[in-house]
């Protein structure tokens, strides 16, 4: 029974008794000593006895039930908005369930039995019911039960992360934040971002656009560290009407430091790692119509086979056709979102590589078709490479890559990087 309908039922009865002495008085029945007239004909009209109202209080439960949200309840929020607890007793079951699914969400009673929870996040806008059966110490039972429905995608935002939890990256990796909605209040939004890093690295936001905020250091990361991110976005105000849902924590390592470096006249790549040259690989890079970007690049991709086609990055004929349209590309590391690569190459014959530069701006190296010959140098860069790994491009004829193609915040000076964070 709900503390409410327990109360209700006090107050019937308080109420009836006062009738009952109010009666008495205005029939003076209070001079009968038979007790036959006046207060006790009102009891009985009331149809209650004061054994029936004791009776009443013993079987009624002792606890008190809440929820939250209250019932009927719209635009809940998926973390921590629903909530059960009791007073004066212990949750014996709390069943949340979806309820055009008929789903059962888990939940977990805590320990002493006064509160519970849901295990994981709850879906955008869904409608719940959750019913709450509880006792007190004499062991009677109350019950109560509600229904909501979660804040819809419309009114809400969430920002999908680079890297993912629990990988090793290399040092060239952006924390990069990319928003369903797009965010105005850019400033509250990116204080909810918490970023801790073992090397005590001073971490900065920037802003790319109303849905893009990337973070990094000045500097690499530092190899062999290690880095942990809060994002607190829920209940934080994105925008007008929208607001964040998300209460996420991911970490991720840093492996060792590798950075190579290609330089387009030469066409000669030189694979650093850890301040060691490890090797010197001959490349063939962009041709003179269509030359590589310089600058600073980090893979963000790795691919064993992929293909490419001319047409979607925006090298087409006459007929609107791709200039090039190959379906098992070898070793493919994407170095931008406009179509760079570090690939295997073997349609081009062994003595480009190092001589001539042929290609519509990736960087190719010699590699054989099939992806499954691990002499090639193509095979060798691709297995010693991570995601978050550095490609810098020097010597090429064209401009610098954009800081926001792709992962490549690092063709940025710390200043204008730092000047374009909300809390500058």
């Amino acid at each position: 029974m709900r503390d409410g309908m327990r109360r209700k039922g006090l107050t019937v009865a308080a109420a009836l008794l006062t009738g009952a002495l109010t009666l008495t008085g205005c029939g003076g029945g209070g001079d009968d000593d038979s007790g036959e007239s006046g207060g006790a004909g009102g009891t009985e009209s009331a149809g209650q006895t004061d054994a029936d109202r004791a009776a009443e209080d013993a079987d009624t439960s002792q606890a008190v039930i809440s929820i939250t949200p209250e019932d009927g309840a719209d635009n809940v929020g998926i973390n921590s908005d629903v909530q059960v607890t009791v007073e004066d007793g212990t949750l014996d079951s709390v069943v949340l369930t979806a309820t055009e699914a008929g789903t059962e969400i888990a939940g977990t009673i805590s320990d002493d039995g006064t509160s519970w929870a849901p295990d994981d996040q709850l879906e955008r806008s869904t409608a719940y019911s959750l019913t709450v059966q509880a006792s007190d110490s004499e062991g009677r039972e109350a019950h109560q039960s509600a229904a909501f429905t979660t804040v819809s995608p419309e009114n809400s935002f969430i920002g999908y992360f680079t890297p993912e939890d629990g990988v090793t990256v290399g040092v060239g990796m952006p924390i990069s934040l990319n928003f369903d909605k797009a965010i105005t209040n850019r400033a509250e939004v990116e204080a909810a971002v918490s970023i801790n890093t073992s090397s005590g690295q001073e971490v900065v936001g920037h802003w790319f656009s109303d849905t893009r905020l990337d973070f990094r250091p000045e500097s690499y990361w530092e190899a062999g560290s290690h880095v942990e991110v809060e994002l607190d976005f829920d209940g934080v105000e994105g925008a007008d009407g929208v607001t964040g849902v998300q209460d996420r924590t991911f970490s991720f390592d840093i492996g060792r430091s590798q950075v190579s470096t290609v330089d387009a006249e030469s066409m000669q790549m030189t694979v650093v790692r850890d301040g060691e040259e490890l090797r010197t690989l001959p490349v063939s890079a962009g041709s003179d119509e269509n030359p590589t970007y310089n600058g600073q690049m980090v893979i963000s991709e790795k691919h064993e086979e992929t293909r490419m086609d001319g047409a979607t990055v925006g090298f087409t004929d006459d007929d609107g056709k791709g200039e090039y349209d190959i379906p098992d590309v070898p070793h493919a590391m994407r170095l931008s979102t406009s179509g760079t690569f570090v690939h295997g190459n073997y349609w081009a014959a062994d003595s480009v590589f190092g001589s001539a530069n042929t290609s519509h701006g990736c960087i190719g190296l010699n590699d054989t078709q099939g992806a499954d010959d691990d002499s090639t140098d193509a095979a060798w860069f691709y297995e010693e490479s991570m995601i978050g790994d550095v490609v810098i491009v020097v010597n090429s004829p064209d401009e610098q890559m954009a800081p926001d193609n792709g992962l490549n915040g690092w063709n940025m000076d710390w200043a204008d990087w730092t000047a374009g964070s909300a809390l500058a």
